[in-house]
């Protein structure tokens, strides 16, 4: 695997949008058109028309309330410059990612990257320091996808991850299961019995964590990446520390694989989607998940009632988390009693089924239209049937 530069991205200030009037620039399969809004001339011209409807796109509200791109009306003047639409077999299919810049958080021989590359193997990888910058390059056009882990099978799901799914309005194209071998590595000439200390993500040492006590390293020191605590070892030359990582991220910085395989469980697993500023369109000729978001009001049996619009479809439903909504963490109890506060929560639904799916869109009218205060669809995205 091709290492990316280890420093961090610079994400440059977003590009000025046409004038009015001007044709749009003709963009490659992986560039993604966004409608540029209206200049103040133009805005003004229509306004003093009432008999003119406004250009589709125009404001905030050109997404449907579910975060599904409203259909546009078809016009044969700006036809010619508008580019194809995005098909799953442009992003996960046929598609090899050639010129694609994928941004994941962590430094060169994270394992983000390595999902990058099974996902896009022809792709640019493009680190940076934080998740948060990974969302804003994507948003700010600095590059084209971002990839994010959401769950391991040891680990279980990744909370913050959650949180910003929702606060940012990026679409999940995609995802890749990722089989995580974790190594103990040190520097040249170390050995097991020099070590006091192991470095890494938390989430790399709670895997390993019955492992590295019984090699007697009884030590753990948290930091942002697996391949970070390997380069941060190497550059300061630790002889007492080792990092927990991958075998490539000791091949990047020169570093010894004193264990292989150190995780607590062989069959550690973690699950990354795939992020655009544009979602993809569905099909029903290969599998399909969609994730969504929803909140209820509170009351007996709401969420029973909520996942019935999926049994009664035969739905299947492959993972459910729960999040504290954090703009409205306390709901006061409406009855005759003492009033009572308790956490308001999101819920983070996968499905299988396509959105192009009538049953899927049945579904999730029901959902909205009888259960659902808040509903959000995430994505809908081609199954991972490859092997881990």
């Amino acid at each position: 695997m091709a290492a990316s530069s280890s420093s961090s991205l610079r994400i440059p200030a977003p590009t000025h949008h046409p004038a009015a009037g001007a044709r749009p620039r003709r963009l490659p399969f992986h560039a993604v058109s966004v409608r540029p809004r209206r200049s103040a001339a133009s805005a003004s011209a229509s306004s003093s028309s009432p008999q003119q409807a406004p250009a589709p796109g125009d404001g905030d509200d050109a997404d449907g309330p579910t975060g599904v791109p409203v259909p546009v009306p078809f016009s044969r003047d700006s036809a010619i410059a508008l580019p194809r639409p995005l098909t799953s077999a442009d992003l996960m299919g046929e598609a090899s990612g050639e010129g694609l810049r994928v941004a994941y958080q962590g430094c060169p021989g994270a394992y983000s990257e390595a999902a990058a590359k099974k996902a896009y193997p022809s792709c640019e990888t493009v680190p940076c320091e934080y998740f948060e910058t990974a969302f804003q390059a994507v948003e700010k056009w600095a590059a084209d996808r971002a990839v994010l882990p959401l769950e391991n099978s040891l680990g279980g799901s990744i909370h913050r991850n959650y949180d910003l799914l929702l606060r940012h309005r990026l679409h999940i194209v995609g995802e890749v299961r990722l089989a995580v071998r974790h190594c103990l590595l040190a520097n040249r000439g170390v050995k097991i019995e020099n070590l006091r200390s192991a470095m890494s993500h938390p989430q790399a040492l709670a895997q390993c964590e019955q492992t590295l006590t019984q090699l007697g390293i009884e030590h753990r020191e948290a930091v942002d990446d697996t391949a970070g605590a390997a380069k941060q070892i190497a550059e300061e030359n630790l002889q007492d520390t080792a990092a927990v990582a991958s075998s490539l991220a000791a091949q990047l910085y020169g570093l010894d694989i004193l264990a292989e395989n150190i995780q607590d469980d062989a069959d550690n697993v973690t699950r990354f989607m795939m992020l655009a500023r544009e979602p993809i369109i569905p099909r029903t000729d290969k599998p399909f998940k969609t994730s969504i978001v929803f909140s209820l009001e509170e009351g007996p049996g709401q969420l029973f009632k909520a996942l019935a619009v999926f049994a009664l479809r035969k739905i299947n439903l492959t993972k459910m988390e729960s999040r504290p909504h954090k703009k409205k963490p306390l709901r006061v109890a409406d009855d005759n009693s003492t009033p009572l506060k308790h956490f308001d929560y999101l819920f983070y639904v996968d499905f299988e089924a396509s959105m192009a799916d009538p049953n899927a869109q049945n579904a999730l009218s029901n959902l909205k239209q009888e259960f659902a205060t808040f509903l959000r669809v995430l994505g809908s995205y081609p199954t991972d049937v490859t092997e881990a």
